[in-house]
């Protein structure tokens, strides 16, 4: 039975003027997880603060922002972690990387050059190795097993998602799992279903990808906008719960926050174009 989590997240200022988003799920001790906001950091706008004031943690280096500023925030969010993070190349897939081999030398952090993988999800089973996913609107995902020994996040835009990476992600954490996995999931901040405009190309692939059973849910998860045909507001949320049910998760928690009209607290590409990124991170600690 699919979980609601009426606390989806609650917040602790670990830093000056920053608040992590700590995932409100019953996931084991040793599972660590947080993220981030637009708060916090060094960056000046359009990479900052709402009000456009200096302070922004944008963490990606790909967006046009002073690399300076990027380094500084990259440390300030380093110093609350175990490691530095694993970063990815993201590019709209389902490639899952392995952050424990990301760690030992297979590839570095984006910081570091350009070895970096192209992937939309990492996994982890060791502690200390910190997977991370960057998103300015795109939906983050964060799974563990039960029993504690395995993490996994995810980046699941709308492409992303229709072509698997949570299923990808899940799989691939399975193969790590001790015993039977039993799944949690929380879904960090993401477009809401109330800003999610989409055209009908991405419910028809929705639709054309649904399995036996899924099809209601798929097609609940899309309602049209008035007077506009052809367009349709997308729950991403929905959409990502019909995933993690279809690779045996049904144990969901968050999905309550919409990063396009929360310009207080997140970054959002769909409503200001150039703008930072935010991160979503889980690791397992000793």
């Amino acid at each position: 039975m699919a979980a609601a989590d009426t606390a989806a997240h609650t917040v602790a200022h670990t830093a000056a003027d920053a608040d992590w988003i700590v995932p409100g799920w019953p996931a084991p001790a040793r599972v660590r997880a947080l993220s981030t906001t637009r708060a916090g950091g060094v960056s000046a706008a359009p990479y900052g603060l709402a009000d456009g004031g200096t302070g922004g943690l944008n963490l990606g280096t790909h967006v046009g922002d002073a690399p300076a500023a990027v380094s500084t925030n990259r440390a300030r969010l380093a110093a609350h972690l175990p490691a530095m993070p694993q970063w990815l190349e993201q590019v709209h897939g389902c490639a899952v990387a392995t952050a424990d081999d990301m760690a030992a030398g297979v590839a570095s952090a984006r910081d570091a050059g350009p070895a970096v993988p192209r992937a939309d999800a990492s996994v982890s089973a060791t502690a200390g190795h910190v997977c991370a996913i960057m998103t300015a609107d795109c939906l983050p995902v964060l799974l563990c097993d039960r029993a504690g020994t395995v993490v996994g996040a995810a980046h699941a835009g709308w492409r992303g998602l229709c072509a698997g990476v949570i299923e990808a992600t899940v799989a691939r954490m399975a193969a790590r799992a001790a015993g039977t996995p039993q799944w949690l999931a929380w879904l960090g901040p993401a477009i809401g279903p109330s800003a999610f405009e989409v055209g009908a190309e991405v419910r028809e692939a929705f639709l054309a990808a649904a399995k036996a059973g899924e099809h209601d849910t798929v097609e609940a998860a899309f309602r049209p906008v008035a007077q506009t045909p052809g367009k349709y507001w997308a729950d991403i949320y929905g959409l990502a719960r019909t995933r993690l049910a279809r690779a045996g998760c049904t144990d969901v928690y968050g999905g309550d926050a919409c990063t396009v009209t929360d310009a207080e607290r997140f970054f959002s590409y769909r409503r200001d174009g150039v703008t930072g990124r935010m991160a979503t991170l889980v690791w397992l600690a000793d």
